[in-house]
């Protein structure tokens, strides 16, 4: 993980201070401590120019790459996760700084992640805040996969929004096929609808760079974006698009979990966080999006 430096320029030895005056003296010695002090300060600012302020040095990236170095001047950071975890411990987790955490909950109109309840618990005593996340498959109806979600997904009013995971399923054996743009889009709108009705919550969009080309670039202004971009800055792969959150890497680590784990960045600050969990709602839009009703303003 990358971290700062800070450098400190060699004091002068006193045995090179010349016989002189004793004013003359105190000038350059106030003049040395001005040059340590300024070598010290470039040395903080190379530091930062070379990666920044590392804002959980505790965590880290199997496989960092440089493209997304910035992601971890973001002050708030969290995490998403599924069974593939395996079991967490969420103190450890929550001691680490982890702000939030995404917990994946569902997959189509059939499947609930094995570790859905245990993760959703275990982040909940530990107080980490958290949400849920439902995967959607092409293959089933969009009303399928929210009657699905609504059976299985507490209705916690003190959980995050929940997500909707919005990506083609180009690997699945059931379902590889993208749909013509229109027809996701329909069934998009409608599970975000629906999601909306059964939590009180604006939900939050997530998705990669291919499915947002395809079906997403310029739609959906008002829903928040979870955007994934793992080797560049997300506003070098998304076109017009505020993110609010950004899925960095894969392959990050982070105490309290075994190995791999997905690693995400608020694009805020710590004031605008609180605003958003006080709200449900991405401060950048809270006026109009408030006026519309689209906010939940507790």
């Amino acid at each position: 993980m990358f971290s700062v430096k800070s450098g400190r320029a060699p004091m002068p030895m006193e045995s090179t201070i010349p016989s002189a005056p004793w004013s003359s003296v105190l000038s350059r010695g106030v003049l040395w401590g001005r040059r340590a002090l300024a070598a010290a300060s470039l040395a903080t600012l190379a530091a930062c120019a070379g990666g920044g302020a590392d804002f959980y040095p505790t965590k880290g990236d199997a496989k960092p790459h440089p493209g997304v170095a910035k992601a971890k001047l973001h002050p708030i950071q969290g995490i998403d996760v599924s069974k593939w975890q395996g079991p967490i411990d969420w103190t450890s987790v929550k001691g680490a700084g982890t702000q939030f955490a995404y917990i994946k909950a569902t997959e189509g109109g059939d499947h609930v992640d094995d570790r859905f309840r245990e993760n959703w618990d275990g982040a909940g005593r530990a107080g980490v805040p958290r949400g849920a996340y439902h995967f959607v498959f092409w293959c089933r109806s969009a009303k399928d996969q929210m009657d699905w979600f609504k059976r299985n997904v507490p209705n916690d009013p003190t959980a995050l929004p929940p997500v909707l995971d919005v990506e083609w399923n180009g690997h699945s054996q059931l379902c590889p096929k993208k749909l013509p743009k229109a027809q996701a889009l329909a069934m998009t709108e409608y599970m975000l609808r629906e999601m909306e009705a059964y939590t009180g919550k604006r939900p939050i969009i997530y998705t990669d760079i291919t499915f947002h080309k395809d079906v997403l670039e310029g739609e959906l202004p008002d829903y928040p974006h979870w955007v994934r971009s793992t080797a560049a800055e997300p506003e070098q792969r998304y076109v017009n698009r505020d993110w609010m959150l950004w899925q960095f890497t894969s392959t990050g680590r982070v105490p309290g979990v075994r190995g791999d784990v997905d690693r995400n960045a608020f694009y805020g600050t710590k004031a605008e966080w609180a605003s958003f969990l006080a709200t449900d709602c991405d401060p950048r839009n809270h006026r109009r999006l408030s006026a519309a009703g689209l906010c939940t303003d507790k």
